[in-house]
């Protein structure tokens, strides 16, 4: 079995509480450099790229240089999502030296819902002056300035205009283009760097009511979660655990990769079946009501 992405949660502590991530109730956990590399190395023949978040600020882990250097040694792709505010704590080359970073995704809606009525210039001038050296010294690296308002994004008060036009500012994006940002869920700036757009969601909780026990989720065929004291979850919005399947602690990956539970949900996805109270829950799966399901007698 092998993943598009893995998420390999190395703290679940963050540095803001936004609205539209809930608190998170679990204990709190930060990933040793040892649990890390363990972790690591299991996954990495199950995968294609290493996310180092489920929950938490990645910046924020108190060690998160020798992550990234453990990372290279053993040749991970990562995807690195930030809101941001701890980048002036790193000096730039931390990032530009490694080969292992593919993509980092800034959180920019992140600012205005724990800042408001701050100027957001200095916390935007990091992460712009970032992007600019990014184009020279990692001409190759993604970056994606990240904003969950789409819903909003053609409304003369969107909170976010004025990052987004300090953007184009700073890029000197033609006015005539920034016209077109408002119609596309991904505008490119320049380069590999990026605008990305999309709706807020809600994140499944056992309280809510069941929608249903049909639909589709791309969880334990695309992706898979580990948390940071080491359970197994079925995808990124699985935030408590409440469908924990296995930990690599006391079991490897490849053996929880073939636990009843995780085959049972990956065999029902693919026939359009929710076995899991959880994800009869979710709301966020609708977005995938329109694919197709498995015939019956199809082998998975």
């Amino acid at each position: 079995m092998r993943f598009l992405r893995t998420y390999i949660e190395i703290s679940n502590i963050c540095n803001l509480q936004c609205t539209f991530c809930p608190e998170v109730e679990r204990e709190k956990k930060v990933l040793t450099t040892k649990e890390f590399r363990d972790t690591l190395v299991q996954v990495l023949p199950h995968t294609e790229q290493v996310c180092l978040h489920l929950m938490g600020e990645p910046l924020a882990h108190p060690e998160f240089k020798e992550i990234l250097q453990i990372c290279e040694d053993e040749k991970a792709v990562i995807h690195l999502v930030t809101n941001g505010t701890l980048l002036s704590k790193y000096d730039f080359d931390v990032f530009f030296k490694t080969k292992a970073i593919r993509q980092i995704n800034f959180s920019l809606h992140s600012f205005k819902d724990n800042f408001p009525g701050q100027d957001v210039r200095p916390y935007l001038y990091d992460i712009l002056q970032f992007s600019r050296e990014a184009l020279k010294a990692r001409p190759d690296l993604y970056i994606n300035y990240r904003f969950w308002n789409l819903e909003t994004l053609k409304s003369s008060n969107d909170e976010n205009k004025e990052l987004i036009d300090h953007i184009c500012e700073f890029f000197q994006v033609p006015i005539g283009e920034r016209a077109d940002i408002s119609f596309r869920k991904s505008k490119n700036i320049t380069g590999r760097v990026y605008f990305h757009f999309d709706t807020r969601f809600e994140w499944p909780n056992l309280g809510d009511p069941e929608r249903g026990d049909k639909g589709f989720c791309h969880a334990l065929s695309q992706q898979i979660g580990i948390h940071a004291d080491g359970t197994i979850v079925p995808c990124c919005l699985d935030k408590e655990a409440k469908v924990p399947l296995g930990n690599i602690h006391e079991k490897s990956f490849a053996e929880i990769l073939s636990d009843p539970r995780l085959t049972r949900m990956r065999d029902g996805f693919a026939k359009h079946h929710l076995t899991e109270e959880l994800c009869r829950k979710c709301t966020y799966i609708k977005r995938f009501d329109n694919k197709s399901p498995r015939p019956d007698n199809a082998p998975v």
